[in-house]
């Protein structure tokens, strides 16, 4: 790949990072039809399948991505005081492991860890896996996120099943966003609650940037205690509601002004319950790294979310980034380069996160509640 002069590097980031957001949210009929417009999905990254399981008993779920028989190369950043994973200590430097199979984003906080075994037996029946003494072992990591107060009985929870039907579902197929998947049950803005202004609906988006032979692609389920802002704008797409319905009430500026109060001593107040708010995805390119360097890209990338969460990484929050190479093109782009592009991606996904969802009870979604304030 020849060299990136400066100017080319900034016209390829302008024009294949996304869609621009800069129309005001009472503007909708542009501003919903720019973001109606495809940015692109995380299976433009060659080696990748999605695959999506949505319980349509509650909105729960969990999302797949397969990586092949290659597997990917994979890192992982986890910011959140509160993370739920499965076997992610694999993927730290150290570790002989080299690559993963599988990655399992759910919802159903603890009990959706058991989606990743589900994934385990479907890619041992396709004979895929990390050759290990006398037999093959897949390896598979996962996150969850916690959605169990969500629009029907906790008891309904996606489970090895549901994880064996979302893998067995991944393919290189448009990638649903919205209410579906690890997205079904996420929701956003509620840290104001107990002040009377409350949150709303959020789900799953995907993104992706081409760099000649590189892409990157990104994945994220929101379910954030924080708002979800355009970052280049400023503009709030979904925050915490105000009592009469005609916008929103800023949480930084509330916390200035007029900040929720515990008599905890740990802080840990009820506007921020432990677990109760998590942020999970991937980033993934087809730029040849190992798992070390990916675990920088990954701590890079998380950047970008937080320039559309705020708060972000907050103690109730098990925030966690995975981020994957498939190995597939060698690249003169630096880590530096491709981490810096990966925060661009994840912050286009997380905002789609956001304006792809759609309403539940209670719950009202961007393009719903932005009518109104129309």
């Amino acid at each position: 790949m020849s060299p990136l002069t400066r100017r080319d590097f900034s016209r390829s980031v302008i024009g294949t990072v996304g869609v621009s957001m800069a129309a005001s949210l009472v503007n909708l009929p542009e501003t919903q039809a720019a973001l109606a417009a495809s940015t692109g999905s995380i299976i433009d990254v060659p080696g990748i399948q999605v695959g999506h399981y949505t319980d349509a008993q509650r909105p729960t779920g969990c999302t797949v991505l397969l990586f092949g028989a290659e597997g990917a190369a994979t890192g992982v950043d986890y910011d959140g005081s509160a993370p739920g994973t499965y076997q992610v200590t694999l993927l730290q430097p150290v570790s002989f492991v080299q690559e993963v199979w599988g990655i399992v984003l759910s919802g159903g906080s603890s009990f959706g860890l058991a989606t990743a075994p589900g994934v385990t037996r479907f890619l041992e029946e396709q004979k895929i896996g990390l050759k290990f003494g006398i037999g093959l072992v897949p390896l598979v990591v996962g996150a969850i996120i916690y959605d169990l107060g969500v629009g029907g009985s906790a008891e309904i929870r996606p489970d090895f099943e549901a994880g064996y039907k979302a893998a067995k579902a991944a393919s290189n197929a448009p990638v649903q966003e919205g209410n579906v998947g690890a997205g079904a049950g996420a929701t956003v803005a509620k840290m104001l609650t107990l002040q009377g202004f409350h949150g709303m609906k959020s789900g799953i988006g995907t993104a992706s940037l081409r760099i000649g032979d590189v892409v990157i692609g990104a994945i994220m389920s929101v379910n954030a205690v924080g708002q979800v802002m355009d970052w280049r704008t400023g503009k709030i797409l979904a925050g915490p509601r105000l009592p009469d319905g005609k916008g929103f009430m800023s949480i930084p500026d509330r916390l200035k002004t007029d900040p929720p109060r515990s008599n905890q001593r740990a802080a840990l107040g009820s506007e921020d319950p432990i677990l109760g708010s998590t942020t999970i995805g991937v980033v993934a390119t087809n730029a040849e790294f190992n798992k070390t360097e990916m675990t920088k890209i990954a701590m890079m990338a998380n950047c970008g979310a937080a320039r559309v969460i705020n708060p972000y990484h907050t103690p109730g929050d098990g925030d966690t980034l995975f981020a994957c190479s498939t190995r597939k093109v060698k690249s003169d782009l630096s880590v530096s380069v491709i981490g810096a592009l990966a925060a661009e991606v994840v912050a286009e996904a997380a905002m789609r996160s956001a304006t792809q969802a759609t309403s539940i009870d209670g719950w009202p979604a961007y393009r719903d509640y932005t009518v109104k304030l129309g």
